[in-house]
């Protein structure tokens, strides 16, 4: 463990093994900090806070403090970050509040870029990107793989799915489907993330099947339950088929959809 000399560590933290604590940074009383954190400089990590083995905080990073919620009254509400997960400059993070589930998760190995903002009462998942000056706001839950280009940005309880791809400046405002791309402002889906469905190994034949699913899906007849029906028989035993399929059922907001699709029960 190294503390620099001009660092504030306040009486009560947890410091990992081989944490490294760096000028001017501040920890707080109730912060746990794993094995091989990296708190490079001016980085300021507060409330009760922890956060995973070897995660990296940059300079002027604002982890843990009160939520932008003017509801909160100082309920012991927690903030969790992952391990392997970086954090750049810039970034804040907020806990939970009584409001919501009391919590904030961010999971393992995600990269926060400069100047993005995580809001109260958000899950957050594995391996997910969010890019510069993306914003999330409180509520939202954000599943694993996800990635959100930059000035890009999420409404309250929006759900977004696994694998799912939001472009640069898009205005999230419902919820958006497993590997699927949305883009633009207002946000419209433009179809299957192909791209990171093929960088991370997915078979060929499994994305075939899912876009014919999502052909389906969102085609012109019948209702949406009626072709979540067909398509569901039709692809029984397709993990990522059934994975769409479930999460539109299971949704209780309006989904992010193509143009011009219908939208009957």
């Amino acid at each position: 463990m190294t503390i620099h000399p001009s660092a504030i560590v306040e009486p009560g933290a947890v410091i990992g093994a081989g944490a490294k604590i760096g000028p001017f940074c501040v920890v707080g009383g109730d912060v746990t900090l794993g094995d091989g954190v990296e708190l490079i400089s001016h980085a300021v990590v507060t409330g009760r806070t922890k956060i995973g083995a070897r995660t990296v905080v940059f300079p002027f990073a604002s982890v843990g403090h009160r939520p932008q919620d003017l509801k909160y009254a100082g309920e012991p509400s927690t903030l969790a970050i992952g391990a392997d997960c970086t954090i750049r400059e810039h970034v804040t993070i907020n806990p939970g509040t009584a409001g919501g589930g009391m919590k904030t998760v961010i999971g393992d190995h995600c990269l926060l870029m400069i100047g993005v903002h995580i809001g109260h009462d958000c899950i957050l998942g594995d391996h997910i990107i969010l890019s510069n000056n993306t914003g999330i706001a409180g509520h939202c839950v954000i599943d694993d793989y996800v990635i959100m280009s930059g000035h890009s940005g999420s409404a309250q309880f929006v759900h977004i799915g696994a694998h799912a791809f939001i472009g640069g400046m898009t205005k999230v405002e419902k919820d958006v489907i497993p590997y699927g791309t949305v883009l633009g402002n207002p946000a419209a889906l433009s179809g299957v993330n192909l791209v990171g469905l093929k960088r991370r190994g997915f078979d060929r034949e499994a994305i075939h099947r899912l876009r014919t699913a999502y052909r389906m899906i969102f085609a012109s007849e019948g209702t949406l339950r009626e072709r979540l029906d067909d398509a569901s028989e039709m692809f029984p035993e397709d993990e990522l088929v059934q994975d769409v399929v479930r999460f539109i059922v299971a949704a209780e907001r309006p989904l992010t959809l193509p143009g011009n699709v219908p939208v009957e029960e």
